[in-house]
């Protein structure tokens, strides 16, 4: 029987998507990707299969998930096998890097950027934003993980020689302009089937770990002196957003044979946006879903039921 077969490595960001395809009746298997075999003399089974596979896998104890899902992408695809979110997908997944050049390639402006390997090459590279505040960010991270915030060099020298320097797990670290909106918060744009489904706002005063994921949510901060605090979602869905980027982002998308993905940007002071994340992993917060109407894991799903009718008719 054909079926949708789902990559990745974390079931907690699998289970609101399954749930979904039960309520639908389509058929699924998943394939967690944390180890496995692959027969390259034998022929995968006829299906639908959709990549969630997850550029930081490794922060789950899964460091070799993404170079075995690319095995097993290639080997679906040479095989003619329908996938969403193939090898080119992951390729953008995991690396900053190439999502910033072809974000660039489309006219869409992405904060300054340099990538450096070693601890000297990016005391060096830092060297070109001085006295201007910046951040440093893995190449390969997810979730906003390694991002760190500095007002001079010496605190990225004190950062880079100090204990608490995280190596990237890839060992490219970026140097970049750090962006300063006029409010904290930057956008998501959320995409299924190549085409734009709805923006969310995210307040960014708490940090940078931004996944809208209910698994990757903690509870109401603490209040020692017990007074009550206004309540502020982290996300809240914007209702008819539009702006010409939209466009943009989904020639992006296609060209790279990109189904599914979350796109993030941020307006400085002066009104312009930078793109600076694309998400081929992407989940939805059900809090703010709920509250608007509109709920992308469905959405998904019901993509997914249509990519598998088209196989089965």
């Amino acid at each position: 029987m054909k079926k949708v077969y789902i990559i990745h490595e974390n079931s907690d960001w699998t289970i609101h998507l399954t749930k979904r395809l039960d309520e639908l009746g389509v058929p699924y298997e998943e394939w967690h990707l944390d180890s496995g075999r692959l027969d390259l003399s034998k022929e995968p089974p006829e299906g639908v299969f959709y990549n969630r596979m997850s550029a930081s896998s490794h922060t789950r104890g899964h460091r070799f998930a993404p170079e075995f899902a690319g095995q097993v992408l290639a080997w679906l695809e040479a095989h003619g096998r329908k996938v969403i979110n193939g090898t080119r997908a992951l390729q953008l997944e995991v690396s900053k890097v190439i999502q910033y050049l072809e974000l660039n390639k489309y006219g869409i402006q992405t904060p300054r950027t340099i990538a450096a390997v070693g601890k000297e090459q990016i005391l060096e590279a830092a060297v070109e934003f001085i006295n201007k505040p910046f951040i440093t960010k893995h190449n390969r991270a997810g979730k906003g993980l390694g991002v760190q915030l500095f007002q001079s060099l010496e605190g990225l020298k004190n950062y880079v020689e100090g204990p608490s320097f995280e190596e990237p797990v890839d060992g490219v670290t970026l140097i970049q302009d750090y962006i300063q909106a006029p409010e904290s918060l930057i956008t998501r744009c959320e995409f299924i089937g190549g085409k734009f489904v709805y923006a969310v706002k995210v307040d960014t005063s708490d940090g940078f770990q931004l996944c809208p994921a209910d698994a990757c949510q903690i509870g109401d901060l603490f209040c020692p002196v017990g007074e009550e605090k206004e309540e502020k979602p982290k996300f809240e869905i914007i209702t008819d957003f539009s702006a010409p980027i939209i466009k943009k982002y989904e020639h992006v998308l296609a060209a790279n044979h990109i189904q599914v993905a979350g796109i993030e940007f941020i307006r400085s002071g002066a009104g312009e946006i930078y793109t600076y994340d694309i998400n081929t992993n992407t989940n939805y917060n059900s809090e703010a879903e709920t509250k608007a109407g509109k709920f992308g894991m469905l959405e998904l799903a019901k993509f997914l039921k249509e990519e598998l009718d088209r196989l089965i008719v």
